[in-house]
């Protein structure tokens, strides 16, 4: 148990600081951000809404009170990093930060329930 304990938290907390970094970039350095965006052919409206759904999604994460909305927090992260692998593999930038950030997903999500039961 300690060991899925201490998975669950590393994962979770490097995940939650690697959001809430990319969410403070987003508002901090947004005309930067949406050039990149463009650069990768998303749209650069999204640039704010992702950025708040970043930090709604930690907030969920870590209160964990519902379920439902937990379970899409995660969705929603997973989703968000397949994403911006695939966006930075096809623009040449390699598969990056993301492309490891979605292991710290899935051993947050698959170790949660055994340390944070509903």
């Amino acid at each position: 148990m300690k060991i899925t304990k201490a998975i669950y938290w590393g994962s979770t907390v490097l995940l939650c600081a690697l959001m809430l970094f990319s969410a403070g970039m987003y508002f901090v350095n947004t005309e930067e951000v949406k050039t990149i965006f463009e650069g990768f052919g998303y749209p650069s409206y999204i640039v704010i809404p992702l950025a708040i759904l970043k930090v709604a999604g930690v907030i969920t994460i870590l209160l964990k009170k519902n379920k439902w909305l937990t379970e899409w927090a995660y969705a929603g992260f997973f989703f968000d990093l397949v994403l911006a692998t695939a966006a930075h593999y096809y623009a040449g930038d390699g598969l990056g930060v993301s492309f490891f950030a979605m292991f710290l997903v899935l051993a947050s999500y698959f170790t949660a329930n055994s340390v944070r039961p509903y």
